[in-house]
């Protein structure tokens, strides 16, 4: 089994498992064909398929905001040093 955590949320073989996180039930109106591609995208059922997009969607925020700090950070490390490595 692989294990990696990833925002609160433990990945073991490529599955998304919440240990210990409340679930709630939902009713939502989703566009079949949309429901269908995401689907065939996933392989998995609809539970999975809409963990998956809402983890995506989490992520995506996660990333636009370290985007937003690009350029100011400042780092001590040189980068050409670092190349010497490889």
């Amino acid at each position: 089994m692989i294990y990696v955590m990833s925002y609160g949320i433990i990945y073991v073989n490529g599955e998304a498992n919440m240990l210990n996180e409340q679930t709630q039930k939902v009713t939502a109106h989703i566009p079949v064909n949309l429901l269908h591609d995401a689907q065939a995208v996933t392989g998995k059922g609809i539970t999975e398929t809409l963990k998956i997009a809402l983890i995506q969607l989490a992520r995506a925020n996660a990333y636009e905001d370290l985007r937003k700090m690009r350029g100011k950070v400042k780092f001590s490390i040189d980068l050409n040093e670092l190349r010497k490595d490889r």
